[in-house]
């Protein structure tokens, strides 16, 4: 279920090209606090999902709501944890 989420969100991701840094941005609307920056777009989404995935736990372990994605509610784990 969790990787379903992850698979999901990543692909609600928006990326740009900084290019007076030459580097890349991604990050996932309505998810605050995920997005990533690297030189390259690979980089880029390898250092995206990264942060998703951090954030879930974050999210999971505090208690937090989680927004549901592609009719994933993680909210339930949180509750039968």
């Amino acid at each position: 279920m969790i990787i379903e989420y992850i698979e999901e969100g990543m692909k609600m991701a928006h990326y740009e090209i900084i290019e007076d840094e030459g580097a890349f941005w991604g990050e996932i609307s309505g998810l605050q606090g995920v997005w990533g920056k690297a030189k390259t777009l690979e980089e880029c989404r390898s250092a995206l999902k990264e942060a998703l995935e951090e954030w879930i736990i974050f999210r999971l372990k505090n208690n937090l709501e989680l927004p549901v994605i592609a009719g994933i509610d993680l909210n339930k784990l949180a509750v039968a944890a």
